[in-house]
């Protein structure tokens, strides 16, 4: 609402600005809390690891941002935005992952987050970008915002998307890490899922890409990688 986009801009400009953060690596975090303990006007009020600390954070405290990873021990940052917007509309929310921009930043603005950035970004860039979000403002790199106007201007629409990217949100990430050679064990324990777990979402995406067998999943992985990596639109 506009409204709420009036009011979020006026509490930015009335005083201290309290952030929740939450990311399952405690050395990244404690990099953001230094980044931003010299910012007069910004603090550090919360650390969540997982997206059930995080929601039981929220229902229990006021925060004007939350900062948020994609990569979760519980369930997929994205499904995290969903619930957090469903909890509060008017909380805004920064997706900061290390996963590429072009295959996460639009998911994560139609979930509901008002800006994505790459944890590869230089520190001044997270910091203009949470001010930017802060004021009530939608916040994407350069680049990012030239893939989306590239897309909507090309009048690609969901019956025009290729089968990967139909993928559910963790498919597709489970399909980015099988491109880069990651097997299913070393998948499990990145995203802090069980083998199991990962299994499963292997069998959804060879069904939903026409796949019968393992190799031909992670070869087609390893292409579709390759091709985006090439810079083919």
């Amino acid at each position: 609402m506009n409204t709420s986009r009036a009011q979020q801009q006026r509490r930015y400009e009335g005083g201290l600005q309290r952030i929740l953060i939450v990311d399952d690596h405690p050395i990244f975090r404690k990099g953001i809390v230094m980044l931003l303990e010299h910012e007069q006007d910004i603090i550090i009020s919360g650390e969540a690891e997982t997206a059930t600390q995080a929601m039981g954070l929220v229902e229990s405290h006021e925060f004007d941002l939350v900062i948020a990873d994609i990569s979760l021990k519980d369930t997929n940052g994205i499904e995290l935005v969903k619930s957090l917007k469903a909890l509060n509309p008017h909380l805004p929310v920064l997706v900061l992952s290390m996963h590429d921009e072009s295959l996460y930043a639009e998911r994560a603005l139609r979930a509901g987050a008002r800006g994505y950035l790459m944890k590869q970004s230089p520190p001044d860039e997270l910091v203009a970008a949470i001010r930017q979000v802060l004021r009530g403002d939608l916040y994407l790199s350069a680049a990012a915002n030239l893939l989306m106007l590239n897309s909507f201007v090309t009048g690609r629409d969901s019956s025009s998307k290729s089968s990967v990217e139909k993928l559910s949100d963790r498919e597709l990430e489970i399909f980015e890490l099988l491109g880069q050679g990651r097997g299913t064990s070393l998948i499990a324990h990145d995203l802090r899922l069980s083998v199991k777990t990962i299994e499963a979402h292997r069998s959804h995406i060879k069904t939903k890409l026409g796949i019968t067998t393992a190799p031909e999943l992670v070869r087609a992985a390893v292409e579709w990688l390759t091709h985006r990596s090439g810079g083919s639109n």
